[in-house]
């Protein structure tokens, strides 16, 4: 199905999206949207406002520099300094 069409709303608990126009209706009348596995979604088009851009571009330094950060672990040098005492 080549459809294209804007996503409302995103639940990350439960795994799933809804997209506009995929609506069933309920047995009383109401339309209720179709939940969809994002699996089986393309992303075509994505919306960044600078918030958004700001989150990317701090995870991609993080990644790119990432290797040899430390993060709060003791190094060769670190432990060979303690048995000096």
């Amino acid at each position: 199905k080549e459809a294209v069409a804007k996503v409302p709303s995103v639940s990350r608990r439960r795994y799933c999206i809804h997209v506009d126009r995929i609506i069933k209706e309920k047995t009383n009348g109401a339309q209720v949207q179709v939940p969809i596995h994002p699996s089986k979604v393309q992303i075509t088009k994505l919306k960044l406002d600078k918030d958004r851009k700001a989150l990317i571009e701090r995870k991609r330094l993080g990644r790119a520099g990432g290797g040899d950060k430390g993060k709060g672990k003791f190094s060769e040098k670190d432990v060979a300094m303690a048995d000096v005492d």
